[in-house]
């Protein structure tokens, strides 16, 4: 059972609202996973590619990708993880506001791992990140991200 593993989750949202609202539903849920945040598809893709500030931090284990955001769209930046071999098997979850049924299509085209519409109540909201913070981590066996084959 992977209940006891904690895990790092990369959180890639331009709205400092939404990047609050996670963290709060991080620690009210008790959640042990380490959570990191970057704010546009170019940190995105730097973080995960462990490039200049982010030499030396972790391959997550789950991405959260807004789709909606600065510099590279989160549209494109999940285009590149899938592309990537040493990045395609890190589960992404798309947490948008969009409810685009394009969107949606799209995502799952480019190999979304699921596609959830943020809600906009506070309490909906943290039942939903703490929903897919049980899945990932007591549901879902995921590889070990040092791992590579």
């Amino acid at each position: 059972m992977n209940d006891l593993r904690w895990i790092d989750v990369l959180l890639v949202e331009d709205d400092p609202g939404d990047v609050l609202l996670t963290r709060e539903a991080f620690e009210l849920n008790k959640v042990r996973n380490k959570l990191h945040v970057v704010n546009d598809g170019e940190q995105a893709m730097a973080f995960l590619r462990k490039e200049g500030e982010y030499a030396d931090m972790p391959r997550p284990d789950l991405i959260l990708l807004d789709l909606n955001l600065p510099r590279k769209d989160g549209r494109e930046v999940l285009q590149d993880i899938k592309a990537d071999e040493k990045l395609r098997r890190i589960p992404v979850v798309v947490l948008t506001t969009s409810e685009s049924e394009e969107d949606i299509l799209r995502s799952y085209n480019l190999h979304a791992n699921a596609y959830v519409s943020k809600p906009v109540d506070f309490d909906q909201f943290i039942n939903v990140v703490r929903r897919i913070d049980d899945f990932f981590v007591t549901v879902v066996k995921l590889p070990s991200s040092d791992q590579h084959y």
